[in-house]
């Protein structure tokens, strides 16, 4: 990639300071490796720029739009690596300087930061007055909270709490024009205006750069604790569609295939992992009723709590996370739930590597591991997801692959809409042109 150009490092500079524009030669190898794997290999990018407030990011924006410039949003990179290959990109920015909290309504259960804020910091401020974001996303200690918002991540809580867009009551972003836009407020009671909020939600920065987030939060709760039963498909398959059924409210239900039960010490066969977090005396009697409903299906039990139970999904996640080679695919799959199970074993039919896969049994969506996988068996994995109504589409894969395949798949009839809703907010394709659905 080249060299900064020194045109358009000195527009920025002349808005950021010396201190907010970084030549790509000097910049974080790290940060130059997780962009280059979001960019097709062409892209010449020029200088990351390091904004510290919203007026400053407006005026980047608007100064980029002016000089047609394609701008790639960015906030830690911890998940760059998923979707689409952007490409003419010629200034990267990045909300890592954006980090402030602005508002936290400790008794209306609401909290406003900036998008470069940690999910981790974050998670630290709450829980000095006992409360929560309710997500665990990917990479949770690097996330940013925009970026967990650009890619739509919230991973297994969803089944108690929903997804992150039903979290954000109120964002602020800034037009491809420069100009700061907001939607939504600071109260969970809001209805003014467009929801503009969920469109923004899980949109790859390709719609306007958020640059502050309301969220709605939750009290943390008193204890918990999780509970694995394991056998074969038929009974995993009618425990899940029990419990899915009954009156239990567990914060997470998870299917996890046969070779991470496992890898994780859990026995042998499919896993359903249930999480229950509330105070001890529900958590007790909800346990207890799990057992009576699964008693008659011949399924081991395993009971964590405490460390023991926090070290289970961290290994989980380290799983899926960690230590990726470059031959490592991972894919975001949806499914009907009641078919989880079966489709689980119709992928480990496919022949590929296939390390790791875990799927939210409430609503289908999970995450699958490759070490490796041909083009040929990724596409049958597709078909069988959609098959059913369903998508996979490529989070992470080496660059010829992502090149070799539409990493979104079927959009159907929705791809005019997104494109028309591309052009009104971003017109002349200014942000991360390329990444999303469909070239968008």
């Amino acid at each position: 990639m080249s060299s900064i150009a020194p045109s358009l490092a000195q527009s920025v500079e002349r808005i950021l300071g010396a201190g907010g524009v970084v030549s790509w030669d000097a910049a974080d190898l790290m940060l130059r490796s997780q962009i280059s794997q979001a960019v097709t290999p062409s892209t010449q990018i020029d200088c990351i720029a390091y904004p510290e407030t919203q007026e400053q990011l407006a005026e980047l924006i608007a100064c980029a739009a002016q000089n047609r410039w394609r701008v790639f949003p960015c906030g830690s990179g911890s998940k760059l690596h998923w979707g689409g290959l952007a490409g003419g990109i010629n200034l990267v920015i990045s909300t890592a300087r954006m980090n402030r909290l602005i508002e936290h309504a400790i008794g209306d259960l609401t909290v406003t930061v900036e998008a470069g804020m940690r999910l981790a910091d974050l998670r630290a401020i709450l829980g000095k007055e006992g409360q929560l974001l309710a997500i665990d996303p990917a990479y949770p200690g690097q996330a940013t909270v925009g970026g967990i918002v650009a890619t739509g991540d919230t991973g297994s809580l969803r089944q108690r709490y929903n997804s992150v867009r039903d979290m954000v009551i109120g964002i602020s972003f800034i037009r491809s024009d420069g100009q700061v836009a907001k939607a939504g407020g600071r109260v969970v009671k809001n209805v003014a205006g467009y929801d503009l909020m969920k469109l923004l939600t899980g949109s790859y920065g390709t719609l306007g750069m958020i640059s502050q987030i309301t969220f709605r939060i939750y009290p943390l709760p008193a204890a918990s604790q999780t509970v694995v039963l394991t056998g074969n498909s038929a009974a995993i398959a009618q425990a899940a569609s029990t419990l899915l059924a009954s009156s239990l409210t567990p914060s997470a239900i998870d299917l996890i295939d046969d070779r991470t039960v496992g890898a994780l010490g859990l026995g042998e066969g499919v896993g359903l992992m249930s999480r229950f977090q509330t105070i001890e005396v529900s958590i007790k009697k909800q346990t207890e009723q799990l057992f009576a409903l699964e008693q008659n299906l011949g399924l081991a039990v395993t009971v964590q709590s405490g460390d023991d139970e926090m070290a289970l999904w961290q290994q989980l996640r380290e799983r899926i996370e960690t230590d990726p080679q470059p031959s490592t695919v991972t894919c975001k799959i949806g499914v009907l739930p009641a078919q989880a199970v079966q489709t689980l074993a119709q992928f480990s039919q496919i022949g590929a590597d296939m390390t790791v896969a875990q799927i939210h049994a409430g609503s289908g969506l999970g995450v699958l591991r490759f070490e490796s996988i041909t083009l040929d068996a990724l596409l049958k994995l597709r078909s069988i997801c959609q098959a059913q109504g369903g998508f996979l589409s490529v989070q992470a894969a080496p660059l010829a692959l992502k090149q070799a395949i539409d990493v979104w798949g079927s959009s159907g009839s929705s791809l005019d809409l997104m494109r028309r809703i591309k052009q009104q907010f971003d017109p002349q394709f200014l942000f991360s042109s390329g990444r999303f659905v469909g070239g968008i």
